[in-house]
């Protein structure tokens, strides 16, 4: 039976929704990882029964590379009465910006563009040869994470109290078979934890294994050790640093095809401000950037509201549904740190309620987006990537109307 079979028909939930005139107050968070890719998360019922406790309605899972997670997330969804939003994350290689030295998403790596499809078909509708290069990325990524790990061993092999590591048990232990560079510091902490008993002991362990670096953190902030580990050793300049292969980044117009072929519509992931105020060279003229998404054949983006001002939120979010973009915000979660569902701006600021109502309407057209191609009509986006902006409050009504049935 498909999820999406104890929904009304089209005609229903849109007359249901003439008197559902709330877009502040429901709370929304559409980009959250899962275990299947790497999370703050034991599981996934741990995620959405956070959700629960703090009132949020709708849940987007946002997992790298895989949309393995849907299934479960559905089953446990449903349990809840949550919708949930189907979503995927790739990060690619746009070549042009790569020669020219642009800053997109990703602030250490010009011509790196972070990509999101949002709504997908599910059960997943992808065919060959789109099929096939997903699975082909998501090999490389592996194979990366795998060759990292050769060269920890090598260094960890060099120390007095030296063991290695096995990838092998970290991909069957940590991971749903989608190996992230996050599970390989998680495994060295984990095994530092387990061999050396007291804090002085992680301490000076630390210390070899980092060069003489000591370490800044208090062993007992796992997230912290987790963090200062991928930066001192897998990072750029780290000793277990690996180059990856051109073959880990599809292009982005490939990865943009890719989500249109599964269902989705593919989105991009603003970065907006740091902590400094300071912009990359593609996010920092938003006239400029909504422009070029467009030529891009980008409909919808979105932000992770707690490294953004509450007034570049603002500003961003409200212009880019004005010039007819699906808007909405996410937490990710996709590091050790275990933060809140519900939403915030940067400095724990509570999101305003224009940002929550463009929020809103934004997870409406993605629910109501998925719901449709699930019935074999037409989605929000088509094929081809060209969005129906003329009618995009019909859009928003029937996934409000699809919010309340769930």
């Amino acid at each position: 039976m498909s999820y999406y079979s104890k929904f009304s028909d089209k005609s229903t939930l849109l007359q249901k929704a003439t008197s559902l005139n709330d877009w502040t107050s429901v709370k929304v968070n559409a980009h959250l990882h899962t275990p299947y890719s790497f999370s703050a998360f034991e599981d996934i019922p741990q995620a959405l029964d956070m959700a629960v406790a703090e009132e949020v309605k709708v849940v987007g899972v946002n997992d790298f590379y895989t949309t393995d997670g849907y299934a479960e997330w559905a089953q446990e969804c449903e349990k809840r009465h949550l919708l949930p939003l189907f979503n995927i994350e790739f990060i690619s290689l746009n070549k042009a910006d790569q020669a020219n030295n642009v800053r997109s998403n990703d602030p250490n790596n010009p011509g790196r563009i972070y990509l999101s499809g949002k709504g997908l078909s599910f059960p997943l509708q992808l065919k060959d040869p789109y099929l096939q290069l997903l699975m082909d990325v998501r090999k490389e990524s592996n194979h990366h994470v795998e060759r990292m790990c050769g060269k920890l061993n090598e260094i960890l092999e060099c120390l007095q109290d030296g063991f290695l590591l096995s990838y092998p048990q970290i991909e069957k232990e940590l991971t749903h078979g989608n190996v992230r560079e996050r599970h390989l510091a998680k495994a060295l902490r984990l095994e530092v934890e387990a061999r050396f008993a007291n804090a002085q002991a992680q301490i000076e362990f630390y210390q070899q294994v980092f060069g003489g670096k000591e370490l800044k953190s208090d062993p007992a902030d796992f997230a912290a050790v987790e963090n200062e580990i991928r930066g001192n050793l897998l990072k750029a300049g780290g000793g277990a640093f690996v180059p990856e292969s051109p073959k880990a980044f599809l292009d982005m117009e490939t990865v943009r095809q890719i989500i249109l072929q599964a269902g989705g519509m593919p989105t991009y992931p603003f970065l907006a401000d740091d902590a400094k105020g300071g912009f990359t060279d593609f996010e920092n003229d938003k006239e400029r950037v909504a422009a070029q998404l467009k030529e891009r054949g980008i409909a919808s983006v979105e932000f992770i509201t707690n490294r953004n001002s509450l007034a570049v939120l603002e500003e961003y979010a409200e212009y880019l549904y004005e010039q007819g973009f699906v808007v909405t915000f996410g937490s990710e979660h996709n590091t050790p740190a275990m933060e809140p569902i519900e939403l915030k701006a940067r400095g724990n600021t509570p999101l305003s309620p224009i940002l929550m109502e463009l929020n809103l309407r934004g997870a409406c057209v993605t629910a109501a987006h998925q719901y449709l191609v699930a019935r074999g009509e037409k989605g929000y986006v088509d094929v081809d990537g060209t969005a129906d902006v003329a009618s995009r409050e019909t859009y928003e009504k029937l996934g409000r109307a699809l919010i309340e049935e769930a």
